[in-house]
């Protein structure tokens, strides 16, 4: 109620600075000031997504395994949480999706009854073409996506990519050029590989910067004259 009764008087008060002419301005500048703040011409609209919110096709085309395919659905009432296991004894658990502790031994886990939303998401892998020409009927200008690593190397690591991964975002960025969208390219975006993440840990281990700088340079090269635009990481301290 507060920020309301604030915001109001804030409006009121620069409607009223604006169009009484004791202050001096007329509505001539008033329009030119106006003008300066609206979108260039050539503002790009559009619309974003991630590749573990959007793709689906979590193993397919071989395809590796990220942090966000071992997060199970929540609500507003349920948090997501991540299902643990011991390979020895067999004993499972859950913890958050968000601030994950696993028991000593322990590893991520599947359960075939469970529902994680990165799975099949929204099937853009099976749908992209039908996707992205309705997005050309909205008249989008960009489309902000993001390439899943393990799509790409499915371990993180592999000494060659897999080559049906680079194919389907080939595909990806020649369908949007149909129409027109220019991509918008995140390289990361919460899902870098599990099987690192088993080896080798976090961040902190510089194994990890030098296999993210191999992923960056063979994508990029791949698509360098399909893509314009590289953002490294989303929300990078998230990391």
């Amino acid at each position: 109620v507060v920020m309301l009764l604030a915001t109001s008087l804030c409006f009121i008060i620069t409607f009223v600075m604006f169009n009484d002419s004791q202050y001096g301005v007329e509505k001539e500048e008033l329009d030119k000031a106006v003008r300066k703040m609206a979108f260039r011409k050539d503002f790009m609209w559009g619309g974003a997504t991630a590749a573990n919110q959007y793709e689906g096709g979590y193993q397919e085309d071989g395809r590796g395994l990220t942090v966000a395919d071992f997060s199970m659905g929540g609500s507003h009432t349920k948090p997501r949480m991540v299902v643990w296991q011991n390979p020895v004894t067999g004993e499972q658990g859950e913890t958050s999706a968000f601030d994950p502790k696993l028991p000593e031994g322990a590893a991520p886990a599947i359960r075939t009854d469970a529902y994680y939303p990165s799975h099949r998401a929204t099937d853009f892998y099976h749908h992209y073409k039908e996707d992205i020409a309705l997005m050309g009927e909205m008249g989008f200008k960009c489309f902000r996506m993001s390439i899943s690593w393990t799509r790409i190397f499915p371990n993180g690591d592999d000494a060659v990519p897999n080559e049906a991964g680079l194919a389907f975002y080939e595909n990806v960025f020649d369908e949007l050029h149909k129409y027109g969208i220019e991509p918008l390219v995140t390289l990361s975006h919460f899902d870098i590989p599990i099987s690192m993440v088993q080896r080798f840990g976090g961040w902190d281990n510089r194994v990890w910067i030098d296999c993210f700088e191999k992923f960056a340079h063979i994508v990029i090269q791949r698509y360098h004259d399909k893509v314009k635009y590289w953002l490294t990481f989303n929300e990078i301290n998230n990391m």
